[in-house]
């Protein structure tokens, strides 16, 4: 029997299968059209701020729609009463915003932040909590889930990609995986050791009055490895100077891009909030790539910010600032609000209004 999956960027893909049959994609009517705050539940704004720039990362929102959860039978409802994972928590809170008549209110995410509370103690408590480390987790929870879900019902993990495959084994890989390579090369003898990891989001570090193109430039600088810090080089046999640096090797489809605000300080012995002023373009080009990267010229549009306003990293609040359908908006909580693209500017950093510290790109293509 033909059926359809969902391809996150676009179009169904027909697949045929024996097994027994997958519901058919939920309609998702005007999703990027909705304007929906979301209730506080003491300090969730970590959570708040996330959840609202994914939701308008709509590949990501979409793929979260369509996963149905296989270990229950009968199949997941639209809106389960009791969530047996946080992915279809986080489905039935996207279901109903996106399918909600009205197009703006307030919605009330319990379900979703007891099952965070229920699967780590770590968001149990009231105290402030780190928005990147959420995200974090989130979306490594999500792999999990899905990973577990084919693994009990002994379905081959290629199933759970929808579109074209890559290293990653499902949807969130798909998305937001992309591949580092660390190169190392002698400086006796010119060889050259490389070593691929993957990342989900890109953490750089960062510098006062400075850009995100220049912190990229510095994250893939080369860095000398000598004295104390010399290099085994396989083709010396010995330990030998090198040079050393990080480039991006596979560019995601979506990019969140971390900017380290909290460094620990050593004098004080606990950590800081590094208020620099750090500028981000709203179009994005990534020229750290390796000599043979598959199209680095790609283009990437900002489409979310998460700020962080405070000054320390045990304290203060998070609100996202989202575009949709062409304009921009400022989601604090409950609260929605319109924003000028022109006063965004003010979110670099060195300002009252708040630090950028994640930011959300996707691909044009």
């Amino acid at each position: 029997m033909a059926i359809g999956k969902w391809n996150p960027f676009g179009q169904p893909v027909l697949q045929t299968t024996t097994d027994h049959p997958i519901p058919q994609p939920l309609p998702i009517p005007c999703a990027d059209g909705k304007q929906f705050g979301l209730e506080n539940f003491g300090n969730t704004c970590y959570a708040n701020s996330v959840l609202q720039a994914l939701y308008f990362c709509s590949p990501f929102r979409d793929l979260v729609i369509q996963h149905t959860d296989p270990i229950v039978n009968p199949p997941t409802p639209p809106i389960p009463s009791s969530p047996r994972t946080l992915v279809s928590a986080l489905r039935s809170l996207y279901i109903h915003i996106s399918q909600n008549p009205a197009d703006k209110g307030t919605v009330a995410p319990r379900a979703f932040i007891d099952k965070l509370k229920e699967l780590n103690e770590a968001f149990r408590n009231t105290m402030h909590q780190d928005a990147h480390e959420f995200l974090n987790y989130l979306l490594n929870k999500i792999v999990e889930e899905i990973e577990e879900e084919k693994k009990l019902q002994q379905v081959p993990l290629d199933d759970c990609i929808s579109g074209n495959p890559s290293t990653g084994s499902t949807f969130i890989h798909q998305i937001f995986e992309g591949t580092l390579t660390s190169e190392t090369r002698c400086l006796t003898c010119e060889n050259v050791s490389s070593r691929d990891e993957s990342f989900l989001d890109l953490s750089i570090d960062i510098e006062q009055n400075s850009s995100v193109t220049a912190c990229l430039r510095q994250f893939s600088a080369s860095e000398m490895l000598c004295q104390r810090n010399k290099f085994f080089c396989d083709g010396c046999c010995d330990l030998q100077e090198a040079e050393k640096r990080m480039k991006i090797k596979r560019l995601p489809n979506v990019l969140a891009l971390h900017l380290k605000r909290f460094k620990y300080q050593e004098d004080v012995q606990k950590y800081i909030k590094l208020a620099y002023r750090v500028a981000f373009p709203f179009e994005l080009r990534l020229f750290n790539t390796v000599d043979d990267a598959e199209n680095p010229d790609r283009l990437y549009e900002l489409f979310a910010i998460v700020v962080h306003i405070g000054n320390g990293p045990n304290h203060g609040h998070y609100v996202s600032i989202i575009k949709t359908l062409g304009a921009w908006l400022v989601f604090d909580d409950e609260t929605v609000e319109s924003i000028k693209e022109s006063d965004i500017p003010k979110y670099f950093g060195e300002s009252n209004s708040g630090s950028a510290y994640v930011l959300y790109y996707q691909a044009v293509d």
